[in-house]
């Protein structure tokens, strides 16, 4: 019989459904249960496609013995990560704090006011090499909460008082040295200040966060660091602003661009490349990128074309364009629902095709996407030698021993470039437009044949951040693949707009002006976190400035004012993760890393920053007596300078924005008609442009002039001049005389 979870839509909580085990999902009965009975809660915290968060399921959920263990002495509540990521990260925060290390399946016990005493992540059925086994451990724990009770309750009270004393201590210095919320105006009266504070601490860390991306960088394989390797896009976001800072000729600024691209094509080349399906897997778990963990992200997609387009925009190369296509590919033909957004992810475990007797509908990791060369040679025939020599098809398997030690890929291959195309082709007598031309047509023939094996579950959940951040990607493209080379269809603006309007439509409670964090077959009840409001806000932006339609610079309007009433720290600045109005968080937590997914913080600050150019006259806010776009950009940086200062590695994302917030506010309006071929011809000298700092505002004549022009008078007057499209480029609200040629324009945006 199913359990609470079959009423609930995320595809993790119905993967556990049918466990014998008693689950509840994250909510007030599950935390009345556990007060009425008076027994600890077991938390279990994954996601749908999570790998070891199956193994667990199947090695203890599914059991029995297990569940009986559970269900007598224990309250059990399952949480999709995906759904909460406020519940997640301060449990997380806890087992990282007392573990060293974290992780998916996360697994926390709890009192029954929900204060955490003991935690891990995976745990083995039995006791095994040492390490106590699941059963064991529900069994000490019971005894305990039977014997010492009070002790285990203290536990929790401690460790929450200590993780409630750390994060305070972490904002402690920022408090005093811009005096607070409660020192506005002394602050508001001169953004001088904080600008002169970010000068001091800033430039310094900008340089040693660069320093330590050189010599992290692995130079035989790409990337920084060992193994695992993970795609962590904002790290290359961030050396391509260098490169854009110190300008993409001058030694640094080439060396920057030198270790991104590098290992963009590093990554390209590996196995953690789907290469015949198009798109990339999570992470390696060698240092070459070669053998991945299979699952597929959406939030990874979207970044990581976003560093190919930088890359494509900073050298010039046309292979980063055909990875930004190889990727959004992917994601429009098996991410995309019909009615606009995309999908969260693709497990990386399926059911094994042609499975052996016995195994059933047992899945396997990798099982999708791996190959026997006898598969390849079936479907390939004469062709075949061409693609198994260039992408290191060995008849026995390619996967050493030691990089599969649960024998998963025994005799089967990751298909990753074993040599340089050149040699390919050199080898067949072809010229390398002749094999790559044979090489992508022979994968096509793949894909189709590989299409009819058992598919991995995809997880169709539909996340307003990760949509937010696929806008941006999208909305990118347009720039670089369709308008920069003039294209004739607007693939890429189009699905943008059209994802915008779903989350508009679908995951927006206009009355309310909230987002909700996520839809399937009708929107959660769960209300939106900091990070999906900026990545929405910046998604926004970033489709305003591809398209120009001004609904969307207004939307960013109204959800920014909610997320600053929702999540902003008036006392020391920056924003929570989670609103204010949750009773059953016991810890209000601020995100300060950068990792796969950039802090709410550090997309935010870029955010203000753009925003307060964009809409807002300068003064005006403060004049009014509230904080401008600006001061709360500078004040979001400045609250993480702590961990910026010492270690700016941890905050790539942020030095980008603190990058730009030492830069006087910078624009260029273009006034003219978007649809007419000398005012495109200005757009492709403002957007072909690395990292430009000039945001882009467009002067029509037409409804979003007058909308904008009321928030930034200035733009009243910016029209065209002797009816050509006109360029006007201004730095800290000084505007240069127009210009109406591309070369001219060219030449201010280059001083």
């Amino acid at each position: 019989m199913p359990n609470a979870l079959a009423q609930e839509k995320s595809p993790y909580l119905l993967q556990h459904a049918d466990n014998p085990v008693n689950w509840l999902p994250w909510g007030e009965a599950a935390f009345a249960k556990a007060r009425a009975e008076q027994k600890p809660i077991f938390l279990s915290i994954g996601y749908a496609t999570c790998h070891w968060c199956h193994v667990m399921a199947h090695e203890s959920f599914e059991n029995e013995a297990v569940a009986q263990l559970l269900n007598e002495s224990f309250v059990a509540i399952k949480v999709d990560r995906e759904e909460r990521p406020d519940v997640d990260r301060v449990y997380m925060t806890y087992v990282q704090a007392m573990t060293g290390h974290g992780g998916w399946p996360l697994s926390a016990w709890l009192t029954p006011d929900l204060k955490p005493f003991f935690g891990g992540t995976y745990f083995p059925p039995e006791d095994r090499q040492g390490r106590a086994g699941f059963a064991a451990i529900l069994r000490a724990i019971a005894h305990g909460w039977s014997t010492e009770r009070e002790k285990l309750v203290a536990e929790g009270e401690r460790v929450i008082a200590a993780l409630r004393e750390h994060q305070q201590s972490k904002t402690a210095d920022v408090s005093k040295s811009t005096g607070g919320e409660s020192a506005g105006a002394e602050i508001g009266s001169g953004i001088d200040a904080l600008i002169h504070q970010l000068h001091e601490r800033g430039a310094p860390a900008f340089e040693r966060g660069f320093q330590y991306f050189y010599e992290a960088f692995d130079p035989e394989h790409g990337g920084f660091g060992g193994a695992p390797k993970f795609p962590r896009a904002s790290n290359l976001s961030f050396l391509f602003r260098a490169a854009a800072l110190q300008g993409v000729a001058s030694e640094a600024g080439a060396e920057a661009i030198r270790l991104a691209s590098a290992t963009l094509q590093a990554m390209a080349r590996g196995g953690i490349h789907d290469h015949v399906g198009g798109g990339f897997h999570r992470y390696s778990v060698d240092e070459r990128w070669f053998v991945p963990h299979f699952e597929k992200m959406l939030y990874d997609q979207a970044q990581i074309a976003l560093n190919a387009l930088e890359a494509k925009q900073a050298t010039g190369d046309e292979r980063f364009a055909w990875l930004a296509r190889d990727i959004l590919t992917y994601v429009l033909r098996d991410l995309a629902h019909p009615d606009g957004g995309f999908y969260s992810a693709e497990d990386a475990d399926s059911a094994a095709a042609n499975a052996e007797p016995g195994h059933g509908g047992k899945k396997v990791e990798g099982a999708f996407y791996v190959w026997a060369q006898s598969e390849i040679e079936q479907v390939l025939g004469d062709e075949a030698r061409l693609v198994c020599e260039h992408f290191g098809v060995k008849p026995d398997g390619n996967v050493p021993g030691q990089l599969d030690p649960h024998g998963e890929f025994t005799g089967k291959n990751v298909l990753a470039q074993a040599q340089p195309l050149a040699t390919t082709a050199k080898a067949h007598e072809l010229t390398p437009e002749m094999a790559s031309e044979r090489l992508q047509a022979a994968l096509e023939r793949l894909r189709a044949v590989r299409a009819q094996r058992p598919r991995p579950l995809r997880d169709d959940k539909i996340i307003t951040a990760w949509n937010g951040l696929m806008i941006s990607a999208l909305a990118k493209a347009h720039v670089v693949l369709e308008l920069a080379e003039d294209a004739a269809e607007t693939l890429y603006l189009g699905a943008a707009t059209r994802t915008a309007e779903f989350v508009e439509r679908e995951l927006f409670d206009r009355d309310r002006a909230i987002l909700f964090r996520s839809w399937r077959g009708g929107r959660s009840a769960v209300e939106g976190f900091a990070e999906d409001y900026a990545f929405m806000i910046q998604g926004l932006l970033d489709l305003y400035e591809a398209g120009f339609d001004v609904r969307w610079l207004q939307w960013a309007e109204r959800l920014q004012a909610t997320m600053d009433a929702r999540f902003w720290d008036a006392e020391h600045g920056g924003y929570f993760n989670s609103a204010s109005d949750d009773p059953h968080l016991v810890l209000r937590l601020k995100e300060d890393y950068d990792g796969a997914e950039p802090a709410p913080s550090s997309v935010a600050a870029m955010n203000l920053l753009r925003l307060g150019v964009m809409i807002e006259r300068p003064g005006a806010a403060a004049a009014a007596g509230g904080i401008d776009y600006r001061e709360r950009g500078l004040r979001t940086i400045l609250a993480f300078q702590e961990q910026w200062s010492q270690t700016p590695q941890a905050l790539p994302q942020m030095l980008c924005a603190l990058e730009r917030a030492l830069m006087p506010p910078a624009h260029v309006v273009l006034a003219g008609q978007p649809g007419d071929e000398a005012f495109r011809a200005l757009l492709r000298v403002v957007q072909g442009r690395l990292g430009s700092q000039h945001v882009l505002l467009v002067a029509d004549g037409g409804e979003g002039q007058r909308w904008l022009s009321a928030r930034a008078p200035w733009l009243t007057t910016m029209t065209p001049r002797n009816g050509q499209a006109t360029a006007y480029v201004c730095e800290d609200f000084t505007c240069q005389a127009p210009v109406e040629s591309p070369a001219a324009l060219r030449d201010l945006l280059t001083r």
